[in-house]
């Protein structure tokens, strides 16, 4: 069940733009809701699951610090895609095969703590994939590249966080160390969540309707944790 509700989250993102066309303030408020509920999660979930009796708290903390880190090692190759601002200039019909890597690599990395993780983890990662496959998918199209070749970017990243599921249950190593990969993904989980809540304000202008967006994932993820 886990994989499939993690191919929905993304196929259900694509059908939105194929469909229904969102406009841009949809968009960002959407993405603004699912930054929050992921960092929600992080904070009130994930952090207390490894920072426990048993587990080292320092080397928890440079786990964390390390996925900041490479989260910011592959943002400057996906160019934003992972919080949904694609910054790419020039480079229509050329397909960005750097984006494509490193999304990729995110998507696997995020599927990884979720078989030891409760059923909060998972649906983060589904209210965050929603509006990153949006936005992907609109950048694709925009971008005009065969359709084949769309067809092909997505399902490869559709199946990547499957993948980290897969493997993080199967391989004896993800296994053993679950709570330094999950130290990790928090790391990578705090850069892009912040990044979406406090990138997009225009002439940082108090914006009502985010924070309305914001508050309401706080307060769901709160009454449901």
């Amino acid at each position: 069940m886990t994989y499939i509700i993690l191919i929905f989250s993304v196929l259900f993102g694509t059908l939105l733009v194929i469909f229904l066309k969102l406009p841009k303030k949809i968009v960002r408020l959407l993405l603004a809701f699912s930054g929050s509920y992921l960092l929600s999660i992080t904070i009130l979930h994930l952090i207390p699951e490894v920072y426990t009796i048993e587990n080292d708290a320092k080397k928890m903390g440079l786990f964390i610090l390390i996925g900041v880190v490479l989260q910011s090692v592959l943002e400057s190759f996906s160019k934003g895609a992972e919080h949904g601002h694609i910054h790419l200039r020039g480079h229509e019909n050329k397909f960005p095969m750097l984006l494509f890597i490193s999304l990729c690599i995110h998507a696997f990395s995020e599927g990884l703590p979720i078989e030891h993780s409760n059923d909060n983890l998972l649906w983060a990662i589904v209210v965050h994939k929603i509006p990153i496959a949006i936005v992907l998918t609109t950048y694709l199209i925009h971008a005009n590249f065969a359709k084949k070749t769309i067809i092909f970017f997505l399902l490869f990243f559709t199946l990547m966080t499957p993948l980290g599921v897969f493997i993080s249950d199967k391989i004896d190593f993800f296994v053993a160390y679950n709570k330094e990969i999950t130290a990790l993904i928090i790391g990578v989980f705090l850069h892009i969540s912040t990044i979406i809540l406090f990138e997009g304000s225009e002439n940082h202008k108090f914006n009502i309707q985010k924070f309305i967006a914001i508050v309401l994932a706080i307060v769901l993820t709160f009454v449901t944790v």
